[in-house]
């Protein structure tokens, strides 16, 4: 699938619910921190299990945590911190959209993303 660029809301909707999953996945980025963001010269990076948060709108604005699950078809993610309380007493994980958080630390555990991250300061 193509994407249509269009003003309609209905139709950005559509396109990022009907995108294949390696387009979704890009779509999973969140705003760095002004100390990452100065460090590695770009404003935003793909969200990744282990990755310092925090939740910057919401009910749990304020919160610190790590992504412990990605969502990728629904375009959100959990976090550590953020668990609903069910009636029954279970934490269960609050999914959050990834405009919402604020990234504080990567986690370069993986050569290839420290090797990326690193190259984006160096093209611009």
């Amino acid at each position: 699938m193509n994407w249509v660029s269009s003003t309609s809301p209905k139709k950005q909707r559509k396109y990022r619910m009907n995108a294949p999953l390696h387009v979704k996945r890009r779509m999973l980025s969140g705003h760095l921190s002004k100390e990452l963001r100065a460090k590695y010269k770009t404003r935003n990076v793909v969200l990744r299990k282990g990755d310092s948060v925090i939740i910057a709108r919401g009910k749990f604005k304020g919160k610190e945590g790590k992504i412990d699950k990605v969502y990728t078809k629904q375009l959100k993610v959990g976090v550590d911190s953020a668990k609903n309380v069910t009636k029954k007493g279970n934490k269960v994980p609050f999914k959050i959209r990834p405009s919402a958080l604020i990234i504080t630390d990567l986690n370069l555990s993986d050569a290839r993303r420290l090797e990326k991250i690193e190259s984006y300061g160096k093209t611009r």
